[in-house]
């Protein structure tokens, strides 16, 4: 309601009501076919919300197998299967070829936990880096660091060592270094008194180390009113001064709201 009280209080107009027998071209508006809202299907939503290997990445893993003599093990017992062939096996292998399967010319295995099918990725480092970049480096993924990255990428791809493996790749992510939590305890917050009305008290941040703009600017400013929580922010430069700053307050604060009594 705060909100909406402020973003009203640019306007002048007068409110009067209507009995709704009266009002009725406002009614057949509300009343449109059209405009109702549509129920959207849930599990559509998740498949769209959820993010797959692409067919290029898995045709260049099918490709990989033929390099990978624990693939070309696997896939040669799949396709005639039988006690010799089996015997042909590495002993590790045989010990746990009822977890591997073939679909499609992948190769797929599940652990003891979920028996989820997992796509095994070939031993070959490039390979294993354009997954689990997909995985930690691209907009949806974005940095979640070890153990976040590390459940993403198992949920489709499975390869010996693969924690060490994302453990190794975080830690040498510049990103996922600098955007990771500090190890040290933070000291207590303590809430800020509620102001009566709007922009009459307001807090200011910079969020910096942002991906660059078409003007190179790789931070932002933030203007929220404490009381309503209504936002202004603006693109600034890194090494942005107290003159630009004062000048964006003026312009995005104070021209439309009038001087606070502070500023946090």
């Amino acid at each position: 309601m705060a909100t909406w009280l402020s973003f009203f209080a640019e306007y002048n107009f007068q409110v009067e009501y209507k009995p709704g027998r009266l009002n009725v071209v406002a009614d057949a508006l509300s009343r449109r076919p059209d405009y109702a809202l549509h129920k959207a299907d849930a599990n559509a939503i998740g498949v769209a919300r959820t993010s797959t290997p692409s067919s290029s990445l898995l045709d260049d893993v099918r490709s990989a197998y033929t390099n990978d003599a624990v693939a070309k093990q696997l896939l040669d017992y799949f396709a005639a299967p039988s006690d010799k062939s089996r015997q042909r096996l590495a002993k590790h292998l045989r010990a746990r070829v009822h977890r591997y399967r073939v679909h499609n010319g992948l190769l797929l295995y599940s652990t003891v936990d979920d028996n989820a099918d997992r796509i095994v990725v070939p031993d070959d480092n490039e390979l294993k880096l354009r997954i689990t970049y997909a995985y930690n480096d691209a907009p949806t993924s974005g940095h979640q660091g070890r153990e976040k990255t590390y459940l993403l990428l198992t949920r489709d791809f499975y390869w010996s060592h693969q924690y060490k493996w994302v453990r190794k790749y975080v830690r040498a992510c510049e990103v996922c270094q600098r955007v990771k939590p500090a190890p040290f305890s933070q000291a207590p917050l303590q809430s800020l008194p509620t102001p009566s009305e709007c922009w009459q008290s307001i807090s200011m941040d910079f969020v910096f180390g942002l991906p660059p703009d078409n003007k190179r600017r790789t931070g932002i400013v933030v203007f929220v009113d404490q009381f309503n929580k209504m936002v202004h922010l603006a693109a600034v430069p890194a090494e942005v001064t107290a003159k630009q700053t004062a000048r964006l307050f003026v312009d995005m604060v104070f021209r439309h709201h009038g001087m606070p009594i502070d500023i946090v």
